[in-house]
């Protein structure tokens, strides 16, 4: 019987998973319709992650420590937690296949080798490509992505991966590098003039509610660290995240091989786990099964 899988992250207002929730404290909605949940587990299975590096220009002019940053994303994962490392610019580059040695994953990392001068960044591309390589692959698959969120895929293709990843089952937990992009200019060089700072302010807006969509629409998040401190703090959150879910299932209603909207909800109402003092991420859509 075709049945929906849909992890779903459970965190309180520190961003700690909540442990020991149950079936009966959780409703699923399918196209604002509540469906009986079919399976119900906490899953603590092995995380599959990919990280996926911006290593364009701009990443190249700022300081690495989203790099040391990551490590204690690599820290923070279990010992059967499997890591891959890819870079992109045009193109995602893989690095390094799924293993479960951190060691050799902090060591891809640092041998990303980063493109100075003029690059297209084709985030969108990029990711379409990871998409079509962890297609085929079971089980909890997460994207950690590292990127200023800047993107000049072209439209066609920016749509295509946005409904990828609203209609698939990976997570995207996106982590912005653009903090050193908004600093004040070096000593000795002018700032840019107000038209000029009035473009890459709404630049890095657009690049931030880019990055804010692509992990929403999976059930992911997005992080915006401002200094090195807060950037290890979202890696170690990360760690977290990527292990810990809830995981439901209920039977499809429709086989219309249409898109449908997931919403899934508390059912306690008693503080702390309430909806209002939760936060509950999970994907937002699937595509029902065709009619017999």
């Amino acid at each position: 019987m075709d049945r929906v899988s849909v992890g779903v992250i459970v965190t309180d207002a520190r961003g700690n998973f909540l442990e020991g929730l149950r079936k009966d404290d959780f409703r699923v909605f399918d196209d604002g319709l509540e469906q009986p949940i079919a399976e119900f587990a906490s899953v603590n299975d092995p995380a599959q992650v990919v990280l996926l590096v911006e290593t364009g220009p701009a990443v190249y002019l700022l300081e690495s420590n989203h790099l040391q940053a990551a490590l204690a994303l690599l820290e923070g994962l279990a010992p059967g937690d499997s890591v891959a490392v890819a870079g992109y610019t045009d193109r995602a580059l893989p690095v390094l296949g799924f293993t479960t040695d951190k060691r050799a994953a902090a060591n891809a990392l640092d041998s990303l080798r980063f493109r100075t001068g003029f690059a297209d960044l084709n985030l969108s591309s990029a990711l379409a490509g990871v998409l079509s390589s962890l297609a085929s692959l079971p089980g909890k698959k997460t994207i950690v992505l590292l990127s200023t969120g800047l993107d000049t895929s072209p439209p066609p293709a920016r749509d295509a991966v946005l409904d990828a990843l609203r209609l698939g089952d990976v997570r995207v937990l996106a982590v912005s590098l653009s903090a050193g992009l908004r600093g004040a200019p070096a000593k000795g060089k002018r700032a840019p003039s107000s038209e000029k700072s009035g473009d890459v302010a709404a630049g890095l807006a657009e690049a931030d509610a880019r990055l804010k969509a692509l992990a929403e629409i999976t059930g992911g998040r997005a992080f915006f660290p401002a200094n090195g401190r807060e950037m290890s703090a979202a890696f170690a959150q990360i760690a977290q995240l990527v292990r810990h879910e809830y995981s439901l299932s209920f039977v499809p209603p429709a086989r219309d091989a249409k898109p449908h909207s997931i919403e899934v909800r508390l059912a306690l109402a008693a503080p702390p786990h309430s909806q209002a003092a939760a936060r509950l991420s999970h994907r937002l859509a699937y595509r029902a099964p065709s009619p017999p």
